[in-house]
């Protein structure tokens, strides 16, 4: 059975060796965005280019922080802007207005 099936997939055989190495790619991309020696020649790169006067305040600490978010995985001010507010169903006049009956009420 496993010939057979073997057989029958092995016009899909690029495609998963693609996806392997696409996979792989992927990971190792990830691990030298996140490896703590490049973040950090990356936030000297930034400091020099504003020392040079390259780069403004304000885009020097925008890039910093889309560094630093990536390190963090995106947990930083950039994420919690971004993130819409929690709102809860709408009730008149801000009080409780539930649908379970009360001790001595009709409706």
């Amino acid at each position: 059975m496993d010939l057979l099936w073997a057989l029958l997939t092995l016009p899909y055989a690029p495609v998963r060796g693609l996806t392997a190495v696409v996979a792989v790619v992927a990971r190792e991309a990830e691990s030298r965005q996140r490896n703590p020696v490049n973040v950090r020649r990356e936030l000297e790169e930034l400091d020099a280019a504003a020392a040079a006067g390259e780069l403004s305040a304000e885009e020097r600490d925008r890039a910093e922080q889309q560094v630093l978010d990536r390190l963090t995985g995106g947990q930083g001010r950039a994420a919690a802007r971004t993130r819409p507010a929690r709102r809860g169903p709408a009730r008149e006049g801000g009080a409780r207005n539930d649908r379970r009956r009360r001790p001595g009420s009709t409706a």
